[in-house]
């Protein structure tokens, strides 16, 4: 008795951990090729711009943070509201829309009015680590599209690079992610690049002192004069996150970190608190650690306020809501 009492608990709990809410790994099976659709959009897509992976992740990231994974981030403005697209942190910033709407286009020939496409950006973010030599981990489906988008909270509620580590943290707190998810998401910078205006402030007149700042490292300060020179024109100019493997998904992020070379004050300032540097040290040191968390906080991160049974819709576009 006891034991078959053990094995429904276990079958109970595996249930759902499975179900995860009300979401499913199964929850396509009339879509079997889904994830291969998805997967072949995204490696497509970097094919012809490495840089796309990054892009991908940060849009998934900029989608959750504002009302939730609804794909919000995906509509443009209408007559009724106006999309997060031109908030401060997405305008000229956010990209891979184009990536998801191609990838929408072969979904929808192979199963049509079936799959969201907050459930296509979610699978294309875990593709975009993968492609990119990262960890692989399961996805769970069945989010719905949301019907309207919300330009407030994607002014407030996103993390901006010159924010100060309590107020990452705070914003992170409030849509349910702890200390060790601040550092490990943000190790998502071991890839792709950022535009100067998100860290010249370190180069030339870092709080006022006209001095560079001190916690980046002098050698990396002077190359990124170079690149980043003061001057209003130099704003957009690219630069890598992780200057050691700009494209491979690895933990190079966090050694550059104990280096004191982190490209921006948001990452660089996770070596400023005790208890996240040493989350830092311990992934610079074991890799498959960060791997695991960073799969863990990923799983958390396309799990808050999902839309989810008959709520919400499925969109034909992403871009738009169904009429």
């Amino acid at each position: 008795m006891h034991q078959k009492h053990t094995i429904i608990v276990l079958l109970v709990s595996l249930s759902s951990f499975l179900a995860n809410g009300q979401l499913d790994y199964y929850y396509y099976s009339s879509c079997p090729n889904l994830p291969m659709i998805v997967r072949y959009g995204v490696w497509a897509a970097m094919k012809n711009d490495t840089r796309v992976a990054a892009s991908l992740l940060r849009l998934h990231f900029h989608d959750c943070f504002v009302n939730g994974c609804d794909g919000s981030v995906l509509l443009d403005d209408t007559k009724t509201f106006k999309g997060e697209q031109k908030a401060g942190p997405n305008r000229n910033s956010v990209r891979g829309f184009d990536v998801i709407d191609n990838i929408k286009a072969d979904v929808e020939r192979a199963c049509p009015l079936t799959v969201s496409c907050v459930d296509i950006l979610t699978l294309a973010a875990r593709d975009a680590v993968v492609l990119s030599g990262g960890p692989d981990w399961l996805v769970a489906l069945g989010r719905r599209d949301g019907l309207t988008a919300n330009l407030k909270a994607a002014n407030q509620n996103l993390p901006a690079p010159f924010e100060p580590l309590a107020n990452i943290t705070a914003k992170f707190a409030a849509v349910g992610l702890d200390l060790r998810d601040v550092v490990a998401l943000s190790g998502a910078h071991t890839i792709g690049l950022a535009q100067c205006f998100t860290f010249k402030n370190r180069l030339f007149n870092f709080k006022g002192t006209g001095q560079p700042d001190p916690n980046l490292d002098s050698s990396l300060a002077s190359s990124l004069k170079t690149s980043c020179p003061n001057v209003d024109k130099s704003n957009t100019n690219l630069n890598s996150l992780d200057v050691v493997t700009t494209y491979k998904f690895d933990n190079a992020y966090y050694k550059n970190l104990v280096n004191n070379a982190g490209l921006l004050e948001s990452d660089q300032a996770l070596m400023s608190d005790p208890q996240t540097a040493a989350i830092v040290n311990d992934y610079s040191m074991y890799p498959y650690l960060f791997y695991k968390d960073f799969v863990a906080s990923m799983v958390k991160l396309g799990n808050i306020g999902v839309i989810t049974g008959q709520n919400g819709q499925i969109r034909r576009k992403c871009s738009e809501v169904n009429p």
